[in-house]
């Protein structure tokens, strides 16, 4: 009795040490899943449970999402997951995205799965027209989406149509044109089949080194006021703080980059921008919510931050990554080379196969065709053969005949009759009888000579014969063996499954390896300033080859806007100006 209830204790006091769990689904950019997240547990807890299941070590990029009354929030790391103004109801949503931008996508997101959580989440917000993008940028965004995702164009492969499910241009760009999908996928797919070689992550990272160019990659809108009451609108991103009109996304009035912000502080609902000049008046502005308030101040701290961390020497976990990832990225090429080399061994043996093959049938056609001239051969001799012995038999028949005529002749001779009359007669039918006795004989002799013609004959179709015979023989002969020599270094060993093995293949990253990588990292910079020149003839040629196409009253305000700023020679990096002193008086807008 008294161990029973000593059981009954212990289960007791071990159900009530299990901790209180709810469920929390977490959505990514491709994926779901769904966490067991104790009561207790803080934002942190949950973020770096997500950031392990997910293998992410640049986690100051990422942030944890929800919307409440319509207002994007995001989780606190040092505030308790059921704390913050989520729904009660289970499970509870949460969307993993990127809530700061980098400034150099290339130099800056060193994990490849950074770099693809970034891709998917620009990507998106292209199509979807967050991002405002140009037609023929979007075409050439396009195809590197193409390539991630298909890898190398191969014409046996993408036929026509093969783009036909894919969402690839905005819905802005595709009726701005009057062009059917077809015509879309053919300029798509041009440029596609130029990125031959490229691996998925160098495809995303080339568009988003495109993406981040565009003049609202990265940025956060916010609609404000000033003390005057004019609506304006505050644009967030890693560069700094930039004012725009409401019907303008795309150039600021004015920015204040964060080098040259001294401080940013908000009292109730009033935000102040205090310049790090102090001969620079102090710029103030209302926000309606509280809440947006908050999002505002977080994201200016976070990208602030961010700032002046990209300006000082790494730490020493992010050399470790960037050392890591220039390994990874130096195997990943001698991968690539090698198995470019396998393949191109591949196509050789594939060709020489094809080679032997067609060969082997042009032999085998040579065969047949010697062998049907021998049969036809054969069988004329066997004619020719069959006529001399008619010819033989009709030249013993004649000579026959003209031994007869003779012993007829001498017949009628030695029975000459006694009267003169009978005599005449009997000399008439003598010359009678020798003139068909000469006749016969001359026919005989023509006969002769004509069966020894048919003779030669004969024996000219029996060498023909053996000369075929002995033709078809050397043919033979030859496809009895391969004619063609391989070369043991340059082919598979095994030429019927064309697979190469390898054992014991190992790298070295020495010294002189890395620095090899670097001499060859500098000269893609300076290929990449080549290319981006070419790029931009190319999207010229391309946007100048549509335009009779485009339909003008379908322009929107952003494309109106772009274009002026592409005829004044406006661009993202010099559109930011600096605010100019005003004496002490507050800047208006």
């Amino acid at each position: 009795m008294a161990g029973a209830i000593a059981s009954r204790m212990s289960f007791s006091s071990l159900k009530r040490k299990q901790p209180k769990t709810i469920t929390v689904r977490i959505t990514t950019m491709e994926s779901e899943m769904e966490f067991n997240c104790e009561v207790k547990w803080k934002g942190k807890d949950l973020f770096d449970l997500v950031c392990r299941t997910l293998g992410l070590r640049e986690t100051w990029f990422f942030g944890l999402q929800y919307i409440i009354k319509d207002t994007v929030a995001w989780l606190k790391m040092d505030k308790k997951v059921l704390d913050h103004d989520v729904p009660k109801e289970e499970p509870v949503t949460f969307h993993f995205l990127a809530k700061f931008y980098p400034e150099n996508a290339e130099e800056e997101l060193v994990q490849d799965i950074t770099q693809h959580l970034f891709f998917l989440q620009v990507k998106k917000q292209i199509l979807d027209e967050k991002i405002y993008c140009p037609p023929e940028a979007s075409v050439l965004l396009a195809s590197y989406a193409v390539q991630a995702k298909f890898g190398d164009y191969d014409p046996s492969v993408h036929k026509r149509g093969f783009l036909a499910k894919e969402e690839l241009l905005p819905k802005r760009v595709i009726n701005l044109y009057q062009m059917t999908p077809e015509m879309w996928e053919e300029r798509i797919t041009a440029w596609y089949a130029e990125h031959r070689g490229r691996a998925r992550d160098e495809a995303e990272m080339e568009y988003l080194k495109i993406a981040q160019d565009t003049e609202m990659y990265g940025v956060n809108y916010f609609t404000i006021r000033n003390k005057k009451g004019t609506e304006l609108l505050l644009g967030v991103d890693a560069l700094g703080l930039h004012i725009y009109d409401p019907d303008n996304r795309l150039t600021p009035k004015i920015s204040f980059p964060w080098n040259e912000i001294r401080n940013i502080s908000y009292s109730d609902k009033e935000f102040t921008i205090k310049p790090l000049d102090k001969t620079i008046d102090v710029f103030k502005f209302n926000s309606s919510k509280l809440r947006v308030n908050k999002l505002i101040l977080q994201l200016c701290i976070g990208n602030h931050d961010l700032f002046m961390r990209r300006r000082k020497a790494d730490s020493l976990e992010v050399q470790q990554m960037k050392a890591q990832a220039r390994e990874e990225k130096a195997r990943k090429q001698m991968e690539r080379q090698r198995l470019a080399r396998e393949k191109q061994l591949r196509e050789e043996a594939e060709r020489s196969r094809d080679e032997l093959e067609r060969r082997l049938l042009q032999l085998k056609e040579e065969a047949q065709l010697a062998n049907d001239a021998l049969m036809r051969s054969e069988e004329t001799a066997d004619l020719l053969a069959e006529k001399a012995q008619i010819t033989e038999e009709e030249a013993k028949l004649l000579a026959q005949k003209a031994a007869e005529a003779e012993q007829e002749m001498q017949r009628i001779k030695a029975t000459a009759i006694r009267t003169e009359e009978e005599k005449r007669l009997m000399e008439q039918k003598v010359l009678e009888t020798e003139m068909l006795a000469l006749k016969m004989a001359e026919e005989s002799e023509r006969r002769a000579k004509e069966a020894d013609q048919l003779k030669q004959d004969l024996q000219e179709s029996r060498d023909s014969e053996r000369r075929a015979k002995q033709k078809l023989l050397e043919i033979t002969t030859k496809t009895s063996y391969t004619p063609m020599i391989t070369n043991t270094a340059t082919l598979p060993t095994e030429l019927p499954s064309f697979s190469i093995i390898s054992e014991g293949l190992s790298f070295d990253f020495k010294d002189t390896d890395m620095k090899r990588l670097s001499m060859e990292i500098e000269k893609e910079k300076v290929e990449y300033m080549e290319k981006s020149k070419h790029l931009q003839e190319q999207l010229n040629e391309l946007k100048t080859e549509i335009e009779s196409l485009k339909l003008k009253e379908r322009e929107t305000s952003l494309d109106i806007l772009h274009n002026e700023n592409t005829d004044r020679g406006s661009n993202k990096q010099n559109t930011i100006k600096k605010p100019q002193a005003q004496g002490r008086r507050p800047i208006c807008i």
